[in-house]
């Protein structure tokens, strides 16, 4: 783009946009890498564990509107994910069998979070926020906690019947299929959406002047997700071999400081570009810096190939 003569601020507000969907990235590898540690607290203290993080997220969400202290939201990152990625234990465990059991506590989830935004200080949506000052994402809030306990029992309690449909091997092998390339399909949809509204900016804004919400804009909601589902469908054909791509068994993995060590580099070099995209930040040439930490992370937790490694 900067070869081409686009604004600087263009740049910037196109790769911020087109890199939002990496902030799940960022936390789900740190989420992955410290599964280990966040399962024997599990095995050891069961749903002890759980409240452990939920009385944290929910003392951090005091200190952020009650005292003010706005950078320490930031740690909700780690509290709010890692108690709903226990619920992941609980149900591989098999503490949850009981379909009423689960409707009732996804009900309990739903209350909690009319409580919290309709009696409490959160704001009603749960991605992006009227208020610029105030999300339930950025930095993570309580909301999405009780969220996550409303789809979870609510997912769940449906387990059975969908199981015996998924018995099917049509519908098995395309969920299979699907599952296989979600992850791209993910991280790229926004891409591949930013680069079909800049050509159709070149062609004279073509498709673009509709006002939003009119009838004619939601008619063309329907063409709109059509050509962006046909233009994603290649993209993620061709980059969801990256995401089945597994170590070779001869290679023994790095030890657990370089793992974890390479993975907080990624991660916070991820969430820096998705924050600020490329060309912004509080300092000069933190999108270089950014850049750097993602591919050095990636080295130093033994991600990228190497000689002679064919997985």
């Amino acid at each position: 783009m900067g070869m081409f003569g686009v604004r600087p601020e263009l740049i910037q507000y196109a790769s911020q946009a087109s890199l939002i969907p990496t902030w799940f990235l960022a936390i789900y590898i740190m989420v992955v890498i410290l599964a280990p540690l966040t399962y024997r607290f599990w095995r050891k203290f069961g749903f002890l564990s759980f409240w452990a993080f939920v009385v944290v997220a929910a003392l951090v969400d005091i200190a952020f509107f009650v005292a003010d202290i706005r950078w320490l939201g930031w740690s909700n990152y780690f509290w709010v994910w890692l108690a709903v990625h226990h619920l992941g234990f609980a149900w591989r465990d098999g503490r949850f069998s009981s379909p009423p059991t689960l409707l009732l506590y996804s009900g309990l989830g739903l209350l909690a979070l009319w409580l919290l935004i309709f009696k409490g200080p959160y704001p009603f949506a749960m991605v992006g926020s009227p208020d610029e000052g105030l999300s339930n994402t950025l930095p993570p809030k309580i909301t999405l906690l009780a969220l996550g306990v409303f789809q979870f029992g609510l997912l769940l309690a449906v387990e059975g019947p969908m199981r015996k449909l998924l018995a099917s091997v049509r519908l098995w092998a395309a969920t299979v299929l699907i599952n296989s390339m979600i992850m791209t399909v993910y991280l790229w949809h926004i891409t591949v959406m930013i680069v079909f509204v800049g050509l159709l900016y070149l062609a004279d804004g073509f498709g673009l002047g509709l006002e939003p919400g009119t009838q004619s804009w939601w008619l063309s909601r329907i063409v709109w997700t059509a050509v962006l589902l046909a233009l994603l469908l290649p993209v993620a054909l061709t980059l969801s071999p990256l995401e089945r791509r597994s170590r070779n068994g001869d290679t023994l993995p790095p030890s657990p400081v370089r793992q974890i060590a390479g993975a907080m580099m990624l991660c916070l070099g991820i969430a820096l570009l998705a924050m600020y995209g490329y060309g912004g930040g509080p300092i000069p040439k933190l999108d270089i810096i950014s850049f750097a930490l993602v591919v050095v992370g990636a080295g130093v937790s033994g991600l990228l190939p190497t000689f002679g490694d064919k997985s």
